[in-house]
């Protein structure tokens, strides 16, 4: 795969599964712009990492609820590396907290749409008119839309069901420009998110109940974005792909 001379932006990618993207997209060439939301030090470090091993990156703090933000990141973007942004990664979002639907006040419940899916809508608008032919998109939904998720995550579950819906959509309205969108739905994987949301022996069950026996990498899951964004992907648009190690098929 080669990425050279590619500009890809990542979303939420300064730590654990954005990093690994952010740091795969700049190894294969790309011109990396790392968006990031309240932690300056782990996006220093992440451009650290991708300028040590001879990567080209930027970082451009921001909410991506807020569409000022966005704009403020395409901005940056374009001011930086050209009218063009050829991949985008979806990667913020998250689970926030486990509660039972009983547990859930309004305001929780439209964080969690916010987080998860107004990301993905605000961003895209914002990127697609400078997509070029051949662009892509990859946007990140969840093992939990499929299978409703675990105890306490029926909110997270279904914003990430709505991710994969919105991707589908937008396969078939990009598809006639030649823009490819795609999601990865990821199972367990073994980051800061299941160290803060998930009990040390859930983590080891769903590992031993899972065929390949253990959690995934974060840069096993960066292995697949980089190649829905490379061109050895060009005939594949409207998924939403397992990465799950045969714990659950789709």
């Amino acid at each position: 795969m080669n990425l050279q001379n590619k500009v890809a932006i990542v979303t939420g990618g300064a730590r654990d599964i954005g990093r690994e993207v952010s740091r795969k997209l700049a190894s294969l060439g790309a011109k990396v712009v790392i968006n990031y939301f309240d932690n300056p030090e782990d996006a220093k470090e992440t451009l650290k990492i991708i300028n040590e091993s001879g990567g080209e990156a930027i970082i451009v703090q921001g909410d991506m609820t807020k569409d000022e933000d966005v704009k403020n990141l395409v901005n940056k973007t374009i001011d930086k590396y050209g009218n063009k942004i050829d991949i985008l990664v979806n990667v913020a979002g998250g689970l926030v907290d486990r509660k039972k639907v009983v547990e859930m006040d309004e305001s929780f419940w439209d964080f969690l749409m916010e987080v998860n899916l107004k990301t993905v809508f605000l961003v895209t608008r914002a990127v697609v008119p400078f997509i070029p032919s051949g662009g892509s998109i990859i946007n990140f939904s969840s093992q939990a839309a499929k299978d409703g998720g675990g105890p306490g995550a029926s909110a997270y579950a279904t914003s990430k069901g709505a991710v994969m819906t919105f991707t589908r959509a937008m396969a078939k309205e990009l598809g006639p420009d030649n823009i490819r969108v795609n999601a990865v739905a990821p199972g367990m994987i073994a980051t800061s998110f299941h160290d803060r949301f998930t009990k040390k022996e859930v983590r080891e069950h769903v590992a031993n109940i899972t065929p390949l026996r253990r959690e995934g990498k974060a840069s096993e899951v960066a292995d697949l974005v980089a190649y829905l964004a490379s061109d050895q992907s060009s005939f594949i648009t409207g998924t939403n792909i397992d990465i799950n190690g045969g714990l659950f098929f789709s």
